[in-house]
């Protein structure tokens, strides 16, 4: 976790963090031709930016800021309840980065699966109240979430979350601490196979 006293530090990883979900956003692979839509790394750096930094208002402030800037280049939203159903589903693995960084490797897992599902259930709840599509009842929600189904990709969102969280992992071990955040205590980052690396900094600093 980033701590008070590393200001260059923080700013630093909080832009890096923001950069990469913007791009992530503009750009999603394709297959056969295909683009793959929402194979983004937006969960992961959400999940990551609950992980490092203390402060929820500065880590949920990633996520949102991405999509606001991203959605600039995107087609608008239809309806002001998707939209906002989009944003506050975002910022739900911030609430989930501490527990990513306190269970290991599974926690990350885990963290990255429930918001995956998170997202896919509120913004096309969502959808289906807000975009008259289908009808409002058991049957129309049912449906809604049937033809949803083959855009719900969570291997993304698992994959692009474990990648981030190894190189948080990486960059601990190198630099031996990591713990430079808006206050909490020092953190560890769990290695598989390896003993927790401990973060912790005495002046608070990176630098």
């Amino acid at each position: 976790m980033l701590r008070d006293g590393g200001g260059p530090a923080i700013a630093l990883a909080w832009t890096a963090l923001v950069a990469v979900a913007v791009a992530g956003r503009l750009w999603q692979p394709e297959w056969n031709g295909v683009r793959l839509w929402n194979v983004t790394p937006l969960v992961a750096v959400a999940l990551a930016s609950g992980a490092l930094f203390g402060n929820r208002l500065v880590a949920a402030a990633v996520p949102l800021l991405a999509l606001a800037i991203s959605n600039v280049f995107e087609p608008p939203y239809r309806s002001l309840v998707v939209a906002a159903a989009v944003f506050a589903a975002s910022a739900v693995p911030v609430l989930l980065g501490g527990v990513a960084r306190r269970g290991g490797w599974l926690g990350v897992l885990g963290g990255a699966v429930a918001s995956s599902l998170v997202f896919f259930v509120v913004t096309n709840f969502a959808h289906w109240a807000a975009m008259g599509d289908y009808p409002l009842d058991w049957a129309g929600l049912v449906e809604c979430y049937r033809q949803a189904v083959p855009f719900y990709r969570p291997l993304g969102d698992v994959l692009w979350s474990l990648a981030f969280f190894a190189g948080i992992a990486a960059v601990t071990v190198a630099l031996g601490r990591l713990d430079v955040a808006f206050g909490g205590r020092p953190s560890a980052v769990r290695l598989p196979g390896a003993r927790a690396a401990a973060v912790e900094s005495r002046q608070g600093r990176l630098d």
